[in-house]
């Protein structure tokens, strides 16, 4: 095979191959051996009829044609990997030669991940929730666990956030009673937002015996309103135990406050270090998309949103969940759910660019070396030999994927090490109060995900 390749316009390529008459000879043989299983001939058995017997009764071109069909395809692969094509889309073949008879010539026009060179991802600077928790955290923590053994007691003052009240409630849409929105004696949060924003409004402030009539949107029905009358029947405040060793031993597994405290912290400190460092990444990924001035090829987006569609699908299938139930629950309008698909599909793609660019500007390509101790990982991970590991992986053209992966995960360790880290406060942040770690496939959080070889093969 001999094959040659050229930009054209429209970030694309063409392949142009040549199927030497010889090299070609096997796909006519397979072509015939597959016509053999096809065709009844009296005197032989299906599949064994002699190819000379064949050529008597089929015409030739139709062979050649089928062989051409099937040869192709796999001659273009062998040609995009000879070439190193980073191809995105299906290819729009044409045969330009060898039709009836001699080599067999052929162009292959592919779209390819477009290559880009990008200004600006040095000197960034992220701004993401501290890693330490603060001692308000900690008090809440604390007074939501003592909430749990909290005693309701009447006050006679106006009622505040937090508060529970009994309320007689009617709401009325069109005039005509809402059951789902009346009744009596309901108790209910104050500020739990459990019915309406407006209901909460209103009921900070009110006393025992105050009435309040109020007009606002119906929590079931799209553009629809109801109008509330809501009247306090009782106020009451939830009071919490005293935080004493005693209590502490009796309703948590610790003997003292402080014992109890040191928990709290602790787990306290775990999340907001897990929440800190994950928004690293999620904030690194947004200002390296916005750095890219590009519009992103509709093929790379459609794989994308299609790869995330049947990730999330999936999960929710783990669930007992379908996609509908999911939109039903989180309120999501199916355009919604489409734009905000797209939105974070072109994010992600772009993000996948700019380390890619990040990663050939600054000569951090996986070395023979990376891909090896990866290829063991994998072996490892799914109890093969490496070789035979290695064999099946470049089979499926991944060699290439996990050269790509492990540059991209170069590109994001250097630019972590570079980036300016600071709090909400505008306080920085030290990289060891975080858990910056590169080892995992899922290290990009949302952003990063498996862009190579897109295309089907």
């Amino acid at each position: 095979m001999k094959s040659s390749i050229e930009p054209v316009e429209g970030n694309k390529v063409k392949i142009s191959v040549t199927i030497e008459a010889e090299e070609f000879e096997p796909s006519i043989d397979a072509a015939w051996k597959a016509i053999a299983k096809e065709v009844r001939i009296p005197g032989f058995r299906p599949g064994k009829v002699p190819r000379k017997v064949l050529e008597a009764r089929v015409e030739p071109a139709y062979a050649r044609s089928e062989a051409i069909q099937k040869a192709v395809p796999e001659f273009y692969f062998k040609a995009v990997r000879e070439h190193d094509v980073d191809a995105i889309a299906q290819p729009e073949l044409d045969i330009t030669g060898g039709e009836e008879s001699g080599d067999v010539e052929f162009d292959a026009v592919v779209e390819v991940r477009p290559e880009i060179e990008i200004a600006g991802y040095q000197g960034l600077s992220v701004t993401i929730p501290s890693p330490h928790a603060v001692d308000q955290d900690i008090a809440d923590q604390i007074d939501r666990l003592r909430g749990q053994y909290g005693e309701l007691s009447s006050v006679e003052r106006p009622a505040a956030s937090g508060d529970y009240v009994t309320i007689d409630i009617v709401g009325t849409h069109d005039g005509e009673g809402v059951d789902a929105l009346t009744a009596d004696d309901y108790s209910y949060e104050v500020g739990s937002g459990r019915i309406v924003a407006e209901l909460d409004d209103h009921l900070r402030g009110m006393k025992a015996g105050d009435t309040a009539e109020f007009t606002a949107a119906h929590p079931a029905v799209e553009d629809g309103q109801v109008d509330f009358k809501v009247t306090v029947n009782e106020v009451k405040e939830l009071v919490l135990p005293e935080l004493t060793d005693e209590w502490v031993s009796d309703a948590t597994e610790f003997d003292t406050v402080d014992d109890f405290r040191d928990d709290v912290i602790d787990r306290l400190s775990k999340v907001r270090r897990a929440q800190a460092s994950q928004a690293v990444q999620a904030r690194l990924g947004d200002q390296l998309a916005e750095l890219v001035d590009l519009d992103v090829p509709e093929a790379l987006l459609s794989a994308e949103m299609r790869a995330r569609l049947e990730n999330l699908v999936g999960n929710l299938q783990r669930q007992g969940l379908s996609l509908d139930t999911y939109l039903q629950v989180t309120g999501t309008e199916p355009t919604q759910f489409s734009e905000g698909l797209r939105s974070d599909s072109t994010a992600a793609i772009k993000v996948d660019l700019a380390l890619r660019a990040i990663t050939r500007q600054e000569g951090l390509e996986a070395t023979d070396a990376d891909v090896d101790e990866q290829v063991e990982k994998i072996a490892a991970q799914v109890g093969l030999d490496v070789e035979v590991a290695r064999e099946r992986l470049d089979a499926n053209d991944q060699l290439t994927a996990i050269r790509s992966d492990l540059g991209r995960r170069n590109a994001l360790r250097w630019m972590t090490d570079r980036i300016d880290i600071v709090d909400e406060a505008g306080l920085p942040v030290k990289r060891e109060d975080l858990d910056l770690s590169f080892d995992d496939d899922d290290d990009f959080d949302d952003h990063d995900h498996d862009h190579d070889h897109d295309h089907d093969h």
